[in-house]
């Protein structure tokens, strides 16, 4: 099974924001980002199957992708709670220090860990592994497909955000029953 996780394009929101499950909406630049991405992947075959996030700035790139989606909660971006919609530069400063230096363990106020994010794509991964498709598209959040990554290649969830997932971004795996390869990150 080919499996593409994408990036959702960029958002609108205020430079500095911290936004997680906030719905923020998209630039004027998402047609041309879209066909960027379609750009980058093969001809999405009649059968494939298309899951999202539900937040638009996932749900739109997904729509456009295909008319059949599954929208899955599992698929939502870290909860930064309390923080939420909030600029980074008015967040205390000394719990945000904690909690970047704590992230696998530590939520933020009425928040989550990086390990809860990490369980719930794990539970998506192991209910989308079950499918009998050739072709799978993922469209969700940078978050969320270090998370799938940290799973895949059992690492530590420390180490998970090593990987730079940049807007827009198509990263390809191949599973098979005994392993998922890595065919490429960051296209």
């Amino acid at each position: 099974m080919d499996i593409y996780l994408i990036r959702h394009t960029q958002t609108a929101a205020a430079p500095g924001l911290c936004y997680g499950r906030t719905d923020i909406g998209l630039t004027a630049g998402f047609t041309e980002e879209l066909q960027k991405i379609r750009a980058k992947l093969p001809p999405l075959a009649s059968d494939c199957l298309v899951f999202s996030s539900p937040l638009q700035r996932c749900r739109l790139l997904a729509e456009a992708l295909s008319g059949q989606v599954r929208f899955d909660d599992r698929l939502l971006e870290i909860n930064f709670g309390a923080w939420e919609n909030t600029p980074f530069t008015a967040i205390d400063e000394a719990a945000l220090r904690y909690w970047t230096e704590h992230f696998v363990e530590s939520t933020p106020p009425d928040g989550e860990s990086f390990t809860d994010l990490w369980r719930r794509a794990g539970a998506f991964w192991q209910d989308l592994v079950c499918h009998e498709a050739k072709q799978v598209v993922v469209v969700t959040h940078a978050g969320t497909i270090r998370a799938l990554l940290a799973q895949v290649l059992d690492l530590p969830l420390a180490n998970a955000f090593q990987f730079r997932i940049g807007l827009s971004s198509v990263h390809k795996l191949h599973y098979t029953p005994d392993y998922t390869y890595i065919d490429y990150l960051n296209q």
